[in-house]
């Protein structure tokens, strides 16, 4: 077991309260249709608090999603996957993700937690990439993170007309995010 201190891979790292900047962070998630394209979407709402402890272990990540926010780029697809149909955006405007522990794995990170949608809680766990810390552009101090996640869907209820008619829509659900957060005073 290594000597070196847990913050020695993480460029510029401190301890400190971040929260994500919107127009420079993004939550997305991808899935298959028709065995042979990717959809790629996106929430443009959400509130990420990042706790940086002085052991990176200590550390802590919630988030709420604004549900509604949902962007595919077709707007005719947004309202068919709001509807109660898939996400239930008028039941479940929001989804929320709360870390339970953070551990670390070979070179890399994870982050355990719950993740919170349409009223179902399940064990999601992040792997993440602290990318590192340092000044921003207008003054402070910033951080950026990128994390993975892989889902099931139909572990949330979502479920799709033509599900069990030769993988019309995949079941995986491959999340992807990239976090800039700006350090709290």
């Amino acid at each position: 077991m290594s000597s070196a201190p847990a913050t020695a891979t993480i460029p510029g790292y401190v301890a400190g309260t971040w929260k994500a900047d919107p127009a420079h962070s993004v939550l997305a998630f991808t899935l298959r249709q028709f065995r042979v394209s990717t959809v790629r979407e996106r929430f443009t709402g959400f509130d990420v608090t990042i706790v940086t402890s002085e052991d990176p272990r200590g550390s802590s990540v919630a988030a709420m999603i604004d549900v509604t926010s949902l962007d595919t780029g077709n707007e005719r697809r947004d309202s068919h996957l709001r509807s109660a149909d898939h996400f239930d955006v008028g039941e479940h405007p929001t989804m929320s993700y709360r870390s339970t522990g953070i551990r670390r794995t070979g070179d890399g990170w994870v982050v355990d937690g719950e993740l919170t949608f349409r009223g179902v809680t399940r064990q999601v766990p992040l792997a993440v990439e602290p990318n590192g810390f340092g000044p921003g552009p207008s003054g402070g101090r910033r951080a950026d993170f990128s994390a993975t996640a892989q889902i099931n869907r139909r572990d949330f209820g979502i479920r799709f007309p033509m599900d069990g008619v030769g993988g019309v829509i995949g079941e995986k659900v491959s999340i992807s995010l990239g976090i800039e957060a700006v350090a709290q005073k």
